[in-house]
């Protein structure tokens, strides 16, 4: 009778252990892959390109272009800087927007570009394409 015990006792303890590793398992969701994505950064001088004086105040710079970002694509993410280079012996330097885009394609940014150079009077605005990994963590 306690052989006939021990066998339950040990056939009981390897099924709660085989239990114990398929809840393990199955609690344990795969590691979810980053989206990749590329985020697009144009620097957009605020110098008029035919008279290099700035074409708004910093501040109506910034709203000028959330409003043009706005209608292209719902939000956008600006920050302030500046930005310089030399033409001859003549050092030019102007207040810069970085514009910071992701979850939009190419030919989005470009449209809004094309927007961006006329109401600020620019020959060019730098795009970088940087592929990165994109999540909207909510908690």
């Amino acid at each position: 009778m306690k052989k006939a015990i021990n066998w339950i006792s040990l056939v009981l303890a390897i099924a709660a252990l085989c239990l114990s590793v398929v809840n393990l398992t199955a609690a344990q969701k795969p590691a979810e892959e980053p989206v990749k994505d590329i985020q697009y950064v144009m620097f957009l001088g605020t110098n008029d390109k035919d008279t290099n004086a700035p074409v708004f105040s910093p501040e109506e710079a910034k709203v000028k272009a959330a409003d043009i970002l706005v209608e292209h694509f719902g939000g956008y993410t600006i920050q302030e800087a500046n930005g310089g280079w030399k033409d001859g012996e003549t050092l030019y330097q102007e207040y810069t927007l970085v514009i910071y885009l992701s979850d939009t394609t190419k030919d989005a940014v470009h449209a809004a570009a094309d927007d961006l150079l006329r109401v600020f009077n620019q020959s060019s605005v730098l795009i970088q394409e940087n592929e990165t990994g994109t999540e909207f963590y909510s908690g």
